[in-house]
Order: C-alpha cells, then structure tokens, then sequence
C-alpha cells in the first residue's frame, strides 16, 4: 500500500492568507453555504428537466439559511433574515439567467505531486469538456488574492480546461452577474505552485492510502 498527504485546495488558501473570521464573516459564510447548496440543487433540477417553482426554491433557501445559520451559533431579528433571504432570492433570479445554469459539479479531483502529497480541487460547475466555473455570491474583482490561488489550484487540476469566476453580486438589487475568465496558468505560475501545494500538503495533510482513493488523479512531478 502506498501512502500519501493529502488536504483541500481550501486548506492551502487559508494557509497561504490566514486572517481571524468575524461575525461578519461568520454571516456571510453561512449565506454563502446556503446560496451554494440552493443553487447546486436547483441546477441539478434543471438538467433533470424539472422546473421548480421560484417559490419552491426560495422556500428551500429559507430552510437551507435557518439550517446554517443554527451551525454558525448565528441568530438574526426577523428583518435581517428577510433581507438575507431576499438577497438569496435575487442571485436564485440571476443564477437561472445565466450559462451556469443547468452545469452540474465535477468529481473532485486529486492533484498529486512526485507520488507523495496533493491536494483536492472541486470548482462549482463545469460543462464536462472544456470549461469550468467558480462562482462566487459577492462581486470579486478585482479578484482577492485568495479566490486568485483557489483558481490556480483548480487550473491544475483541470489542466485543459477554460477557468470562469462566476460573481452573482448579492449586494446590489437587481443581482449583478459577472463572467471573468482566467488567464491559463503559465510554465512559471505552475512552477511556482506545485511546490507550494507540495510543502503545504506534508506539512499539513492527511495521510491516506493511494490504492483505496477513487477520484480522478492528476500527476505532476516536481524537483526536490
């Protein structure tokens, strides 16, 4: 049996650019988890050539919040959940406009490095050939420094792909919608991020046994 270190694209982000959450961000990561999971379903639904009502879904949002907000220890007063959950609506709104609906999220996908370490990558959507997508519930551009590596990493692991960061911007009414694509990572940016995934994987990875992982593998070597 071969083991190797493993960890989460997200884990090498927070390592990279570590900074305290606030309750703010507590909030905020919470709607986004529920923003997440109501689209996710709703897309699914789509390409399964169901339709569900808006109203459906927003009940489904409301559910979803609540259920997040209680594992956060988060409470709201009756006027800021409606706000949220308004918000939610407008991206639901925005979401069923736009090219992602209907893309369902790929496998992940092991980026692993000399044998040894790796990480996990699994973007929000993608049309299975060539493009995928990254989506974000808040306008990210410029884009923040973290969202820049947690596409990079992904690029690595979608190697042929096309990278979209999908910002369904919640803040401002009507929803705004942006599409960016991503510059193809370069022989420098890859040779500057696989030794960084590959010493942050060791360092604060988990072991696992090779044989036993069932997704996709992406192989790279690198000098050490």
């Amino acid at each position: 049996m071969t083991t190797v270190r493993t960890l989460a694209a997200y884990e090498i982000v927070q390592a990279v650019h570590p900074r305290p959450v606030t309750e703010r961000d507590e909030l905020g990561l919470a709607v986004g988890r529920a923003i997440d999971s109501v689209l996710s379903r709703y897309s699914h639904e789509f390409r399964a050539s169901r339709r569900p009502t808006a109203a459906a879904m927003n009940r489904l949002a409301a559910e979803t919040l609540d259920g997040e907000l209680a594992d956060a220890d988060l409470s709201l007063v009756p006027a800021d959940r409606d706000k949220q959950l308004a918000q939610v609506a407008g991206v639901l709104q925005a979401f069923r406009r736009s090219e992602v609906m209907g893309l369902l999220r790929p496998k992940s996908r092991l980026v692993l490095i000399n044998e040894r370490a790796g990480f996990y990558a699994q973007p929000d959507y993608w049309n299975g050939r060539d493009r995928f997508y990254e989506m974000k519930s808040y306008l990210a551009l410029p884009i923040p420094s973290g969202v820049e590596l947690q596409l990079q990493l992904f690029q690595l692991a979608f190697p042929n792909f096309a990278a979209v960061l999908a910002s369904f911007d919640r803040h401002v009414a009507p929803v705004a919608t942006v599409l960016t694509e991503i510059p193809a990572l370069s022989a420098a940016d890859r040779d500057r991020l696989l030794p960084l995934a590959f010493r942050t994987a060791g360092e604060l990875g988990k072991d696992r046994v090779l044989e036993y992982i069932d997704s996709p593998i992406v192989r790279y070597s690198i000098p050490v």
